[in-house]
């Protein structure tokens, strides 16, 4: 069964820089659609940025538009989230899935924190 697995977050400072990571296991990112999604405390599921089978082609809400890459790597097997000028409305749990808006997603990862604060 597919599986994917988020690294990388942590507690930055306002106008700082994360690089999210996503490893997969069983399928290879590139060959799907695949997305970033987070939940802020108290608040609902964000769709926040997709990319489309063979890195063709990238979406993002536009909150992160200029700030965020999302991106996958099939030598490792990873997608990742590059998220620069962080802000504090950025902090969230952050969920990689397989699939997009358009098809559904249909794998999740558990889910990573990322708090932006001074």
């Amino acid at each position: 069964e597919a599986q994917l697995v988020e690294s990388g977050g942590g507690l930055v400072q306002p106008g700082g820089s994360l690089r999210l990571s996503c490893a997969a296991s069983e399928f290879t990112p590139s060959d799907s659609g695949m997305s970033w999604v987070r939940q802020a405390l108290g608040k609902g599921l964000e769709w926040v940025a997709s990319i489309t089978s063979y890195s063709s082609t990238t979406y993002y809400t536009d909150s992160v538009k200029g700030r965020f890459t999302i991106s996958t790597d099939d030598a490792k097997n990873t997608l990742y989230l590059q998220m620069n000028s962080l802000k504090s409305e950025d902090t969230a749990v952050y969920y990689c899935a397989r699939g997009g808006r358009a098809h559904g997603m249909d794998y999740w990862g558990k889910g990573i924190l990322v708090t932006v604060s001074s």
